[in-house]
C-alpha cells in the first residue's frame, strides 16, 4: 500500500480539488482521512489517501457515482488473514445491529472504519474511539457491542 497527502486551501482551490478527485478516480483507494489544519495562517483541508499500487480496475468499480467510478475495496486482499477474520465478525455484528435498528449498515460503521477497528488487538473503547470516523458518539452507540462480540 502507498500513502499520498493532499493539502487544499479553503476558498478558491478548484485545481487542487480536481487533482485530488482525479487521483481518487484513477487509483485503488483503500481509505481517505481528512483533517482541517492551519498552514501558514491559511486554513486548509489535508487528505491522507491510502491506496494500492496500480490503477483502478474497471471490474471492481461501482457505477453511478458522481464524477466517475468509485473503487470498491476487497478487504480480503488488503487485510492480513487474521485481521480479515476479525473484520468478517465485525461485518456480521454490524448486519445484526442494522437489522435490529432498521438502519443502513454503513450508518453504524463503514467498511473502512471496521477494517481499522479489526486491526486493533485487543479491541478496546479507547482504541476504537481513535479510529478516524468512529469518535465518541459512534463508540457510545455501537462500540461496546462490537467489543463484546469479538
Amino acid at each position: 500500500m502507498q500513502i499520498r497527502l493532499f493539502t487544499i486551501p479553503l476558498g478558491n482551490a478548484e485545481s487542487d480539488t480536481e487533482e485530488l478527485n482525479h487521483f481518487l478516480r484513477s487509483h485503488r483507494v483503500v481509505d481517505v482521512g481528512k483533517q482541517l489544519v492551519t498552514a501558514q495562517a491559511t486554513p486548509c483541508w489535508t487528505f491522507c489517501v491510502t491506496y494500492m499500487d496500480g490503477a483502478a480496475s474497471p471490474e471492481k468499480t461501482a457505477p453511478g457515482k458522481e464524477g466517475g467510478k468509485r473503487e470498491r475495496v476487497d478487504y480480503r486482499d488488503v487485510l492480513e488473514e487474521h485481521v480479515f477474520a476479525r473484520f468478517a465478525v465485525m461485518r456480521k455484528v454490524r448486519k445484526e445491529m442494522a437489522d435490529r435498528l432498521a438502519l443502513p449498515p454503513y450508518v453504524i460503521l463503514t467498511d473502512a472504519e471496521m477494517a481499522e477497528g479489526a486491526k486493533l488487538d485487543p479491541l478496546t473503547p479507547q482504541g476504537m474511539a481513535k479510529v478516524d470516523g468512529i469518535g465518541k458518539g459512534k463508540m457510545e452507540k455501537y462500540g461496546m457491542e462490537f467489543i463484546e462480540k469479538l
